[in-house]
């Protein structure tokens, strides 16, 4: 098998994005539910094109198997997406991790993200051993609220 490798998204790997976002493990959502939530692969594209949602994809032999986005303006992480195939080797982590140092780039000194409150759903404790921790808030779709805030030295 040959080498998991990352790089900037570009608007033209939406339509792979929303097409992987349907076949995730857990907290699928198919690309009819995102349309039904406003995001379109229109918008979504668009927002990459404008420098609004940067984010990292990995590929192997030319294809997509996960990414990452975030909101340059507020510092959330807005999506973190693998194949099933892919979890448990660090893909994961390695995309969050360059668009958290994308978006403390950016300036921000603190990020945050929903994640289902439930302790089964492996996104639960692969947040928390990553650093994250919970605002004791929930979000608009009932995710529970997590932030990480960058260490003063790595800022």
């Amino acid at each position: 098998m040959s080498a998991i490798l990352y790089r900037a998204a570009h608007p033209e790997d939406v339509p792979a994005c929303v097409v992987i976002r349907g076949q995730t493990r857990e907290n699928a959502i198919s690309e009819a539910r995102l349309n039904e939530l406003g995001i379109t692969r229109e918008s979504w594209a668009q927002s990459v094109r404008a420098g609004e949602l940067p984010g990292v994809v990995a590929e192997r032999d030319g294809r997509i198997v996960g990414y990452c986005f975030g909101e340059a303006a507020s510092g959330e992480i807005v999506v973190l997406a693998l194949l099933p195939d892919f979890e448990g080797i660090g893909v994961g982590k390695a995309l969050l991790t360059q668009v958290m140092a994308t978006l403390r780039d950016a300036g921000h000194r603190r990020l945050f993200l929903g994640c289902n409150s439930d302790p089964a759903v492996r996104s639960h404790g692969f947040y928390r051993y990553l650093g994250w921790v919970s605002t004791g808030q929930v979000d608009k779709y009932g995710d529970e609220m997590l932030e990480y805030v960058f260490p003063a030295a790595e800022v």
